[in-house]
Formats: structure tokens, sequence, C-alpha cells
């Protein structure tokens, strides 16, 4: 209310206001490097990163042709009980992480800053190691895997068809008519 005035009392409180929004060099504050980094770091690459350690150092012989990572995956023992007889398998809990963390990345998506297209980018290298280790690798070649191979294509054609949307409604195109 002050500042409506002119006081030099508003004045000042403008000025402090506007110095505390400002980062050391005067810039705006952009936040922590933690954040900076999740920003940048997608999210689908921790399941990813479990599945590769579970599938690195529990190897095992396949028995009449199934992998042993599927079995793993598959078996109830290692699950938990949920209802009654239902149990949720390894390979389910995965799953369910992935798509939590993929709701996440479609959220990341919807902004237009820079942390957002370097986010793209780490994404597709993400979703090329799994299509890559899919492809060549034995313990790779399960269901769990093939559905957290989409999910990270998925993230990659969705966070980019979201950003391009999102940046276009922040331009006006042509005279002036935001389309």
């Amino acid at each position: 209310m002050a500042w409506i005035f002119g006081t030099a009392l508003g004045v000042e409180a403008m000025d402090k206001r506007a110095r505390q929004r400002s980062g050391p060099t005067g810039g705006p504050n952009r936040g922590s490097p933690m954040r900076v980094i999740f920003g940048i770091f997608p999210l689908l690459a921790i399941p990813v990163i479990i599945y590769n350690m579970m599938a690195f150092t529990g190897g095992g012989e396949d028995v009449n042709g199934v992998s042993a990572m599927a079995m793993q995956l598959a078996d109830p023992s290692r699950g938990m009980a949920v209802f009654g007889a239902w149990r949720v398998t390894s390979g389910d809990i995965l799953i369910i992480l992935s798509m939590g963390f993929f709701f996440v990345e479609i959220l990341k998506s919807t902004s237009t800053g820079s942390a957002t297209i370097a986010n793209h980018a780490v994404s597709m290298l993400v979703f090329i190691v799994c299509l890559i280790e899919f492809l060549l690798l034995k313990n790779f070649q399960t269901s769990v895997f093939f559905i957290l191979t989409i999910m990270c294509l998925l993230d990659v054609l969705a966070g980019v068809v979201v950003t391009i949307i999102s940046a276009r409604r922040d331009f006006t195109v042509g005279d002036g008519v935001p389309r």
C-alpha cells in the first residue's frame, strides 16, 4: 500500500523485495543445484538402474528356455501378499514404481525451461540404452523390461509433444493472434 503513495519507505521495501528475489549476481534466483539436477535427471532411469542391478547380480541358469531373470521377476515367493491369495511379485512392484515415476516425468515436461530440453535428451539416452539391452542381452528380454522400455519411449515422445504444445502457447504467431 505504501508504494502507491511513493513514500521512501515503500520504495525501500520494494528494493529489498527485489534484492531478495535475485541471486548473488543480481539475476533471478534459479534455486539450488539439487533442483537443477532433479530437473535434468529422468526419474525413469531409477527403475532401469534397479533392473540392471537385479539382472547383472542375479544371474543363474536358464530353465526350459526361460531366463533366470524372468523367473526371478515372476516368482510369487519373492513378492508380498496383498489380499488373501493375491501376491504382488517383484516385477509388479518394479512396474508400479515405474508408473509413479512416469507420472512425475509427464508433470515435469510441462515446463519450457532449458532444463526440460536437457531432460528430454537424457531421457532419449535412457531409452536407447533400454532398447539396446532389450535387443542384445538375454536377462533383459522379459515382459517387465519391455514395459520399462515402452515407458521410456513414451516419456521421450510425450515429453517432447507436451513441451512443444506448452511452448506454442507462450508465443504469438503472425498478426498477434495466439494459436
